[in-house]
């Protein structure tokens, strides 16, 4: 009986060190109200965003990784974009891109939209370009499209949804 059980502590020992490491981003709108949960899982190859999202604006929207984990309307606090590497803005800046750029997202005529995004210059894990860095970070999703290379944060316009990522 002893012997069964060292295997089976030995047993989910191996499995806690196999399975990802996993984080999670209610987002909400201005006036408090949930609109949308993110989950992320680190990858072999960066970091998966799951994401649904309701109840906001049909039509082409930024969303990105910014750089403080607070969320206070309208949105400011969470500063600037996720950017741990110090480049410019944009998938199609020559000088870029931040870390948190990642593409535009297109919310249907009713509201919502589900959607996955790999971001493989972010991590999980710990290091410089890890989500959960000293004063955390945040998923926004911003009123208009990202036009990928106007720096800082490519004309997105209005913070308009905000989730601090959290274990």
């Amino acid at each position: 009986m002893k012997a069964l059980a060292i295997m089976l502590v030995a047993c989910s020992t191996v499995a806690l060190a196999q399975s990802p490491e996993t984080a999670k981003a209610e987002l909400k709108d201005a006036a408090g109200k949930s609109v949308g949960m993110a989950t992320l899982t680190e990858t072999p190859h960066g970091v998966l965003i799951h994401a649904m999202v309701m109840g906001i604006p049909a039509g082409t929207h930024a969303f990105h990784v910014h750089a403080t984990g607070v969320c206070d309307a309208p949105f400011t606090s969470a500063g600037g974009h996720f950017n741990p590497t110090a480049k410019q803005h944009g998938m199609s800046n020559d000088m870029g891109m931040h870390a948190g750029d990642m593409p535009n997202i297109v919310v249907g005529s009713d509201g919502m939209v589900t959607f996955d995004v790999l971001n493989s210059a972010v991590t999980l894990k710990s290091g410089a370009n890890s989500l959960f860095k000293d004063g955390g970070t945040a998923l926004m999703i911003h009123g208009g499209a990202d036009d990928y290379k106007g720096d800082p944060a490519g004309n997105a316009g209005p913070r308009i949804a905000c989730g601090v990522v959290t274990h």
